[in-house]
């Protein structure tokens, strides 16, 4: 697998990542903590594409490959959490500038 294959893997689990926990994030009504739906929807993702790619490929699954989905489930899990909430704070720096030149 390229490298630029990987990245673009991640980035796209990422992604959903980010998008099922908001979904799902409406339906658990805050009774579940966001960064453990974050990271268990993560982890999910991950093997699940992992699996997915193994059966593809013929490739025979055995437990170093299914420790490594699971770490690279955890740096997704870590991206979509902090990533998203980078994001939002560069989203909001405009508006914080503007509130503040306006004041």
């Amino acid at each position: 697998m390229e490298i630029s294959v990987l990245i673009a893997t991640i980035g796209v689990l990422v992604a959903l990542t980010n998008v099922v926990v908001e979904v799902l994030k409406k339906a658990t009504w805050d009774k579940l903590p966001t960064n453990l739906l974050a990271l268990m929807i993560a982890e999910a993702l991950t093997i699940c594409a992992g699996i997915m790619y193994c059966q593809i490929n013929a490739i025979a699954l055995t437990w170093y490959i299914i420790l490594a989905l699971v770490v690279a489930g955890f740096m997704v899990a870590y991206a979509a959490m902090f990533g998203f909430d980078k994001l939002k704070e560069i989203m909001n720096w405009n508006e914080t500038n503007k509130s503040h030149e306006s004041a």
